[in-house]
Order: structure tokens, then sequence, then C-alpha cells
């Protein structure tokens, strides 16, 4: 009978179990693109400066989705997630934009730089932007938007800043932009910097890919290296400038010595890199950043280059020691110190106003408060004297 009771109980859970599952929606058997999270915050707006939006926002994490040539590259960005969506206006124009956020502002300034072509012109558009024809390239804080009109108009520029400002931001030090390529020489005297050459690059997929003077082995991106390059025009005609940040200095020191030993080698061996064929070649290092100027360029022009740069340590501490004021023993005995250096003070105070205040009766009242002589008595015993005369009666 238990048993029967048993038997029961399982076939009554096994159906309950069996409908529940077929009340699941069943997922499609193909989907083209992985979708976000749901929890991710929109990036696009419905409508911005008299552009409205046309259709559904398209979604996907898959960065192949944002650009199958340059997957890879969109990785060591830090590639989250893109938005790609369609806007119209009242007179019928209509403009095609993407958003890719990244994780930092790092990878979408980074991104900025690589799409950045010779051939488009910049143009001020939140942190920094691009275009040419009718494309609109610029980044703001960790988003990198590219923007394709059917007709540009003058307005267009303004319409972008205003989208811009829509973005929604990265929090904390996501949101700051990187510090290596702000060591590049602006105005170096005796070269040039070359416009829109300028190229932060995270991986080694997208140095070999922008062309660089040093292989990717070299660099060593594993241990946390930082890139920028950037050309230079010189007499002889362009050179190379590039800037290799690393954690620490002693990481920096290291991997120099291995370059100059790799630029020692004459002749290429098995299983050793060697430094790419690209004219004169020199290097130093500063800081944590080793500096390397490669290409047709004389001593003096590449010492001009290395010369310009110059890392400067900006050490902060601002970590939270949980000690109040009333518990610092430090400013306790500051307060002390105060305390006893107003207390002397008014002593002295004191003492100067009483003194001269009686040097002041003493000279306009003379013989009236301090100074009578009535008032000044002294009580005398004359025990002396006394001891004496009862001496001399004996």
């Amino acid at each position: 009978m238990n048993s029967f009771r048993h038997f029961h109980r399982f076939l009554a859970l096994f159906v309950i179990c069996a409908a529940a599952q077929a009340a699941q929606p069943t997922a499609p058997a193909s989907v083209p693109a992985r979708p976000v999270s749901a929890a991710a915050s929109p990036v696009l707006p419905t409508d911005f400066a008299g552009w409205q939006m046309k259709g559904p926002v398209i979604s996907s994490s898959d960065p192949a989705v944002a650009d199958a040539t340059d997957a890879a590259v969109l990785k060591e960005y830090g590639f989250e997630r893109l938005e790609k969506a369609s806007y119209t206006r009242d007179d019928g124009r209509a403009v095609a934009i993407k958003a890719a956020v990244f994780a930092d502002a790092s990878g979408a300034y980074g991104a900025f730089t690589y799409y950045y072509a010779p051939e488009m012109r910049e143009e001020t558009i939140g942190a920094g932007a691009a275009f040419s024809n009718n494309r609109v390239l610029f980044y703001q804080g960790n988003v990198l938007v590219d923007a394709v009109f059917d007709r540009m108009s003058v307005m267009s520029a303004a319409q972008m800043r205003v989208l811009a400002g829509l973005l929604p931001q990265a929090e904390g030090n996501k949101r700051n932009p990187p510090s290596l390529p702000t060591y590049l020489p602006k105005r170096p005297s005796q070269v040039t910097l070359e416009k829109s050459t300028t190229k932060y690059i995270l991986g080694p997929v997208t140095l070999d890919r922008v062309g660089s003077p040093l292989p990717n082995s070299m660099v060593d991106f594993k241990s946390g290296a930082e890139v920028v390059i950037a050309k230079y025009g010189v007499n002889a005609g362009d050179s190379t400038l590039m800037l290799i940040e690393y954690p620490t200095p002693q990481i920096a020191a290291a991997q120099l010595r291995q370059i100059d030993a790799s630029h020692q080698v004459t002749q290429q061996q098995p299983g050793v890199a060697t430094i790419v064929d690209v004219g004169p070649f020199f290097d130093t290092r500063t800081g944590p950043i080793i500096v390397i100027a490669a290409g047709p360029l004389s001593k003096s022009e590449a010492r001009s280059l290395m010369s310009s740069i110059s890392y400067d340590a900006d050490v902060t501490w601002n970590e939270n020691t949980y000690v109040t004021k009333k518990d610092n023993l430090a400013n306790f005995l500051f307060n002390a110190i105060v305390l006893c250096g107003i207390v002397v003070g008014l002593a002295l105070v004191a003492g100067v106003a009483f003194g001269g205040l009686r040097l002041l009766i003493k000279r306009f009242f003379p013989d009236s408060l301090f100074d009578r002589r009535e008032a000044v008595e002294f009580i005398s015993l004359h025990l002396e004297d006394e001891g004496h005369a009862t001496h001399r009666k004996r």
C-alpha cells in the first residue's frame, strides 16, 4: 500500500514538471546576433536635434556585428556592445548611426584612432571627431559613434554635438582618456607631426595591422603594455615615433634591454625576434615609457623627438585612514601648541597693557594713585635696636 502511494506522488510530480516545461517559450533555432544584457541602459536616444528614430534599435554584444573584418581589434579595445538605429527628419533626410560601447574611454579613443583615416578632417564633436564626405566619426567617454548621412548639411556637425551630449557616460575612472598620447610632442623642432597618424594600441592584432617598427612579441602586451604610434615628417621622409608604457619602470628597463639585444642581431636566427628593418633606429627610456624613433631620420632629428618626451610621475594618496580629527594625535598636539601660543599672547598683551596704563597714570597724574607716599608705609619692629637697649640696661 505504501509503495502504491509513493508511485502516485511520483507520477503527479512528473506531470507538474512536464506541464511547467511545456509552458516555457522555446528559443529560436538561429540567432543572428547575441543580444545584450537586459540590464544595459540604452545608448542611442529616441530623438535629438530634430531627428526621430525610425524602427527598432538593433543591439548586439558580438564585435563581428559591428565590424566583421576588425572584430579582433574591437575585442582588444574592450568592446562590450553595439547599438544601430536609423533616424529621419521632416525634410526627408536620413542618417544611420552605430554606437559602440567599450569598457572605458581608453578603448573608445583607441578605436577612434584606428578608424581615423588619412582622408578625414578634424571636427569639434564630443572628445574628438573626424569626418569625410557623408560620414562623421566621433567618441565621447566610452562610446564611439559612426554616423552616415544620406545628405550632409551645414547643421550636421551641430546636430552631432547634441547627440554627443545625450550619450551616457561611464562611471569613475572609466571615463578618463589614456594619458600616454599626451606625451607625444606636438610641435618639436626639425620635425612635424602628421595629422591623423596617431594610433593608440592595446593588443598585438592592432599593432600588426597599423604597422610598427617592433614586432608584437617585443612589446609584450601580456605585461600590461600600452602603445601609441605617430608619424613625423623629416627631411628625408616620414619617420615613426613609438611610445610603449609599462606598469613599472623596472618592466620597461628589462624590456628595453631585450629590444637593444635584438637590435644588435645582424642575422635573424630561428626563434629569435629581431627589429623590423625600418632604417635608422633609436631608443631610450623615461620612467615606465620606452621611446623609439625609427625611419629615415638623422641623429639630430631623433634627438629632437626623443628629448621632448619626459615622464613626470604624478603620485596621489587617497586611501581613507578612518581616523577623525578627534582621534588624530597630531591634530591634538597642533591644537595644544596653538592654545599655548594664544595664552602666552594674551598674557603679553595684558602685561603690556597694565604696565603702559600705570606709566601713563604716573606721568599725567603723579602722586595720585600708585605713587602716594602716605599709602606706602612699612611696619618695622626695630628688634635690633630694642635688644641693644636691654643689654645696656644690664
